[in-house]
């Protein structure tokens, strides 16, 4: 249960994913603050942020120590990985970004984040034949009641059919590059964790940049010095780390168990809100996050109990 091309276990690839859904979760925050201060829209900002994150992921790249030279990826693999974590990428931002537009922030986000898990889970169960059990599955309710909770707890907004339908188009995007991870990585033969996220963010930005460029690529602002800081730090926390961490450990774990680790985003954000910005602690709020973080929790500990039972086997089957 360690992944050989990345040279982590189970434990330390739960930590990386803990970490990425934390650092997604201060990207609304960022982002809220930049809508405020400046004219920049959603799209325009999601091509900057992947831009930013290509950048920041390249200069990473350039400056990491020389390594052993690993075995080759064969190249129809290695162009399924790229391709698929590109597109998946560009239809699981744009897609949420279009939903809030059309439905709203908390129906575009509840519906986007709550079907994630599911599609993740069905998918991995008929392409990888991975079983969550009935912890797993009472984890997994569990998580999308805390998440229910927690963002429908307040002001719901409008459903539209268009923007649920957005919704789950972001929904699939994210459980196909789950999915895809998890699958190309369950041999060991994973690519490098930095090189899969550049390669993301850098077709994800080509594919961005005519409809960004539509809707106004440079931001009109009173506070320059402000917004270029924030873009910087989406750029840099919430992407380029957040994202090359992500794709490490989803190799490892099962893509339920990622999938729902993740949904500590809302949770972090909503501690944001409150710590930060000063938002109202609702009941919903509290009841919320801890469904999540007891679900997450469960999750970890039964991925961490599997991986030493599988040790043990192959031990005593040496």
């Amino acid at each position: 249960m360690s992944n050989p091309a990345f040279g982590l276990s189970t434990g330390r690839s739960l930590c990386y994913l803990i970490i990425a859904g934390v650092a997604w979760g201060t990207a609304g925050a960022a982002a809220s603050l930049i809508f405020e201060a400046s004219d920049l829209g959603p799209l325009a900002l999601s091509f900057w942020r992947c831009a930013g994150g290509l950048v920041l992921l390249l200069a990473a790249l350039a400056l990491r120590p020389a390594k052993a030279a690993a075995t080759a990826e064969p190249r129809r693999r290695r162009l399924l990985r790229i391709v698929g974590t590109g597109v998946g990428l560009t239809v699981f931002q744009t897609a949420y970004f279009a939903a809030v537009q059309v439905t709203g922030l908390a129906v575009g986000t509840v519906v986007t984040l709550g079907a994630g898990p599911v599609l993740i889970a069905v998918g991995a169960r008929l392409t990888m034949g991975e079983r969550l059990g009935g912890g797993g599955l009472a984890a997994v309710a569990g998580a999308l009641t805390g998440l229910a909770v927690l963002v429908l707890g307040g002001d719901a907004g409008t459903v539209r059919p268009a923007g649920i339908a957005l919704a789950l188009l972001s929904a699939a995007g994210y459980a196909a590059i789950t999915l895809l991870t998890r699958w190309l990585g369950r041999d060991g033969g994973g690519a490098e964790a930095l090189a899969t996220s550049a390669w993301a963010f850098a077709i994800a930005a080509v594919l961005l940049l005519p409809m960004a460029a539509g809707e106004g690529i440079v931001p009109q602002t009173a506070h320059p010095a402000q917004v270029v800081t924030l873009l910087v730090y989406v750029a840099a926390i919430p992407t380029a780390l957040a994202y090359a961490l992500y794709f490490a450990g989803a190799a490892v774990v099962r893509a339920a168990t990622a999938s729902v680790i993740m949904l500590l985003e809302p949770v972090s954000a909503a501690a944001i809100a409150v710590v930060v910005l000063r938002e109202e602690l609702t009941a919903a709020t509290v009841a919320g996050t801890l469904l999540l973080l007891t679900a997450v929790a469960g999750l970890a500990v039964a991925e961490t109990r599997g991986a030493a039972n599988a040790r043990r086997e192959a031990a005593a089957h040496a």
